[in-house]
């Protein structure tokens, strides 16, 4: 088998601490895996800037004026880690037999991309990087974060345990998932749809060692719901089930009221009453409220707008092309470079 061409995805929102790090470790990497023949020299690294607001895409694209092995790809705005992640995706498939995708703080261990490409080899069209354990976690992130993978795979949507983003998929396989049309993009939940063979590589977490983590509590909780409401009607079908328990609960409570009043034995209940009226209100704020969201997410489908704009292509088009003649960067390109990087 000839050395496959590997493309490996890195997507960046206000990286600019922890970039400098990641740009030598993957190129490091990427050297390494060509050198020993693994991958084809034409292989290379794509940092994708999701509309940050530091100094993260001039880095990527001073890189890119320095190392032929490093591509920027800028979108016009913020889109999310999924959306950019696809963006990166789809435009590494054009050149690419394989492609990894990898967040910038390289908290996965890039030293399991080998065992990645070995099992492309092998015929394996994904490739899952799974966590081995938790223990750099926090108790409450580590307990929250097994309660999610848990509680989807009983939502029967089909997620592999401890997998975040960090995969091999083949070409054959990207443009399958570029076929996946919806708006709602929850990448954990729709690739395990292909279908195609897939295998899991094993691998121990490591801690960041720069910047912020882009998923505090409320993007945790935003990213879980939207996970849970893109992929199972459940919980709409768990409010039904509800209601009509409280429907035949209020029944059996309205003979027992008939049946005291028959015998005399009425008597004033204020409290149950306003307790009862406000349990009822809730559910129904509830219930409204879900199916609202189901309702919300219809909507983003029906006007299918695009998942993301690309502001500045360096992987497709060539840099004579953002170049001009006098060294200097085309009105398109043009970046206002800080003095600090």
């Amino acid at each position: 088998m000839s050395e496959p061409i590997l493309t490996v995805v890195v997507p960046c929102y206000n990286e600019e601490d922890i970039l400098p790090y990641t740009f030598t470790k993957l190129k490091e990497l990427l050297i390494s895996l060509i050198n020993e023949s693994l991958v084809s020299d034409r292989s290379r690294l794509l940092f994708v800037d999701d509309g940050s607001k530091d100094q993260t895409w001039n880095m990527i694209y001073k890189e890119v004026l320095k190392n032929d092995l490093i591509k920027g790809l800028k979108l016009s705005r913020n889109v999310g880690h999924q959306n950019a992640l696809l963006a990166g995706l789809n435009t590494a498939k054009e050149v690419s037999d394989c492609i990894v995708s990898i967040d910038a703080d390289l908290q996965d261990d890039i030293e399991v991309i080998r065992e990645f490409i070995q099992k492309y080899q092998e015929g394996y069209d994904v490739v899952y990087g799974v966590r081995k354990k938790r223990d750099t976690d926090t108790f409450f992130k580590k307990t929250t974060a097994q309660g999610f993978y848990t509680f989807m795979k009983k939502m029967g949507v089909d997620i592999i345990y401890n997998h975040a983003d960090f995969r091999l998929m083949s070409n054959r396989a990207v443009k399958e998932l570029e076929r996946f049309e919806e708006v709602n993009m929850f990448l954990r939940g729709i690739v395990p749809l292909i279908g195609f063979k897939s295998t899991s590589v094993y691998y121990d977490r490591k801690e960041r060692l720069a910047g912020e983590t882009k998923y505090p509590l409320k993007k945790m909780i935003a990213f879980a719901f939207d996970g849970i409401t893109s992929f199972s009607i459940t919980p709409i079908r768990f409010v039904l089930s509800l209601g009509l328990i409280s429907f035949f609960t209020s029944m059996l409570f309205a003979f027992y009221f008939l049946s005291l009043k028959f015998f005399g034995n009425t008597e004033l209940g204020w409290t149950s009453l306003i307790t009862s009226i406000w349990l009822i209100g809730g559910l129904q704020l509830t219930a409204i409220g879900l199916v609202g969201e189901y309702i919300g997410k219809i909507y983003k489908e029906t006007k299918q707008r695009p998942k993301y704009i690309v502001d500045i292509d360096s992987f497709t088009v060539p840099m004579k092309m953002l170049i001009n003649s006098e060294g200097e960067e085309n009105e398109p390109y043009r970046l206002e470079l800080s003095e600090t990087h």
